[in-house]
């Protein structure tokens, strides 16, 4: 095995959005989103300062920066002065199922989950205020009670007050607070969902997004931020400020048949588009731009 020095080094890629401790000859940063800079209600007022100074650096520095959507790529242009030339968008992959659960199977899950009969609705991601996690309790609580949510994430910024309000308006029957749950768990929730709801007000990206249209599941997802670019025409679009909208969506998505089947068919051809064999590939150019370049 060659272990490198970092002066050595032609290029450093940075994952994390920030700058190494080492300045390389060339950096790249890949940027997944600026909330640190734009998202006031979304963190701490020390966790903004901290890390949107990291985030300012590590672009200012770069000689290429990718983002995964055109979003982001305009919010930077927007809020740190980054011209188009250094930035380039690279939508991620998503992996698809080698196979998948048949319906009476994916009943069978879905009733060990949320008992006979009832229907499921799944958020996966941290149950905190940028993914709306307060407005997907409500939407939930206003349908019949067969409707049932499953919050798979971890605690996030703003996580009390949805855990206050499940408390207060005796929701614990019909919302089920997961926590972090591993990988390998994932495909087995989503397969047994009736519905993904993925109402989040900013999002640079939104993975799960399409690893739930690669498992056949219908989507209804905010018409905000990255999430039409993801989505495409495959999935219902919410007002996340509009709890009765998201759940007149989640009913629509449940319950009407030939959307359902739509909506499903569309899903699996998006999720196709997304590789990781070409965001490999065509993050392997920007290395070259990035290594030819100037700056």
């Amino acid at each position: 095995m060659t272990f490198w020095l970092p002066w050595q080094a032609d290029l450093f890629h940075s994952l994390a959005q920030r700058p190494p401790a080492f300045r390389f000859r060339k950096e790249i940063v890949t940027v997944l989103d600026i909330f640190p800079i734009t998202g006031r209600n979304y963190s701490t007022p020390d966790f903004q300062k901290r890390f949107s100074a990291l985030l300012r650096e590590a672009v200012m520095r770069a000689a290429r920066i990718i983002t995964l959507s055109l979003y982001t790529a305009d919010q930077l242009a927007q809020h740190c002065g980054v011209g188009p030339e250094r930035v380039r968008v690279i939508p991620a992959g998503v992996d698809l199922p080698q196979a998948t659960l048949g319906p009476e199977e994916r009943q069978r899950e879905r009733g060990e989950l949320v008992g006979p009969g009832n229907e499921m609705v799944l958020a996966v991601g941290a149950i905190q205020t940028r993914k709306n996690t307060l407005n997907a309790v409500r939407a939930v609580a206003s349908l019949p009670s067969r409707y049932k949510l499953l919050l798979a994430g971890g605690n996030g910024y703003g996580s009390e007050a949805v855990h206050d309000f499940i408390r207060s308006e005796n929701l614990k029957s019909r919302v089920k607070v997961l926590g972090y749950v591993a990988a390998e768990r994932l495909p087995i929730l989503y397969q047994a969902a009736n519905l993904f709801l993925f109402p989040s007000l900013e999002e640079g990206f939104g993975l799960p997004v399409l690893e739930a249209m690669a498992y056949g599941v219908p989507v209804a997802v905010s018409g905000t931020s990255s999430l039409p670019e993801v989505a495409g025409d495959a999935a219902l679009y919410v007002d996340p400020h509009n709890p009765g909208d998201i759940a007149e969506k989640i009913r629509r998505g449940v319950e009407d048949v030939e959307l359902r089947a739509s909506l499903i068919r569309r899903g699996l051809a998006r999720a196709r588009q997304f590789t990781w064999e070409r965001a490999a590939r065509e993050t392997l150019k920007v290395y070259d731009e990035a290594v030819g370049s100037k700056q």
